[in-house]
């Protein structure tokens, strides 16, 4: 890999990416034992950067892990980073994820009250998602594989061990499918390998609430916020295979992805459910009132710019 493709900070250490280390008796790397967060940046300004923040330490406070840093340190530390990148090759705007693990200690699953977190930050360019997922739509099957519930491994955590999440898109590649929907326990509706999945049922948004076993997605707040300010409803419950079936369109959002829009759904029993090519006309509207928002977002916080 070439240094334009990527740069790394690890402790301050910075690398190109493909040269960063961590120690082999990380607990992050043993155990995904930590805790992340990805942003990206446009025109410099790193894009909801504190709520993604404020997110990480939720997520570090729920599995008791200490973070020493302030938003600030990290910023900063991320600006050294992406000039570094930008030094050795690397040009425009960047994706950038954060770690912070455990740290590295004696190969024990308890975790020594001394241990230090490690910081891991990457920086590089902001992933080309193929054209059709935009142009035509993006295709999802449910597989066999459940999420995890929330009193195991609660998907509320932005943690590191994402198997689960490997487990069921391998599967959904085999179903034919380019990602998963994944089911829990109870046979409701959570999310998408790495972004959350909403659906239009009569005229109104409906997404799995957080209490179906999900991260609490900073795109789809945004989505939210859009629908209110068009009149739309917006409703965060609890979906079943049933409610979705006369759902008439789709989409996906994530950090890097914005909005998706879904052409296809295969369900356990092979049935295949179809919306919109491109995305319905509240999908298509909704993608349009998001890159506003990217740009008046942008302008009204040119101060926190990166580069």
């Amino acid at each position: 890999m070439g240094t334009q493709e990527g740069y790394a900070s690890v402790d301050g250490k910075r690398t190109p990416l493909d040269e960063g280390t961590v120690p082999i008796t990380d607990r992050g790397f043993l155990y995904g034992d930590s805790v992340y967060e990805v942003f990206r940046t446009y025109s410099g300004v790193p894009f909801l950067g504190a709520e993604h923040w404020q997110r990480l330490l939720r997520s570090a406070s729920l599995i008791q892990l200490r973070i020493s840093d302030s938003m600030q340190e990290l910023h900063a530390e991320v600006a050294r980073t992406i000039a570094a990148w930008h030094k050795n090759g690397g040009t425009g705007d960047a994706y950038v994820r954060y770690t912070y693990t455990r740290g590295g200690g004696p190969i024990n699953l308890y975790p020594a009250p001394d241990l230090l977190p490690l910081r891991v930050i990457i920086v590089k360019t902001i992933p080309e998602w193929p054209a059709h997922h935009y142009s035509e739509g993006l295709t999802l099957a449910i597989p066999s594989v459940r999420r995890n519930p929330i009193n195991a491994l609660n998907p509320f955590i932005k943690g590191g061990n994402y198997l689960n999440n490997v487990l069921g898109v391998l599967e959904a590649r085999e179903l034919g499918a380019e990602d998963c929907l994944m089911l829990n326990q109870k046979q409701y509706l959570t999310e998408a390998s790495n972004s959350n999945v909403l659906f239009v049922i009569d005229e109104t948004v409906q997404t799995p609430s957080v209490e179906s076993g999900i991260l609490s997605g900073l795109t789809k707040g945004i989505v939210s916020e859009l629908c209110m300010s068009a009149g739309i409803s917006f409703n965060e419950t609890l979906l079943s295979v049933n409610d979705i079936r006369s759902a008439t369109e789709c989409f996906v959002t994530s950090t890097t992805r914005e909005i998706v829009p879904v052409k296809s759904l295969r369900l356990e029993d092979g049935t295949l459910i179809r919306f919109p090519m491109g995305g319905g006309s509240i999908t298509r509207m909704l993608r349009s009132s998001y890159k506003d928002y990217v740009n008046r977002y942008g302008q009204e916080n040119i101060d926190s710019c990166l580069f």
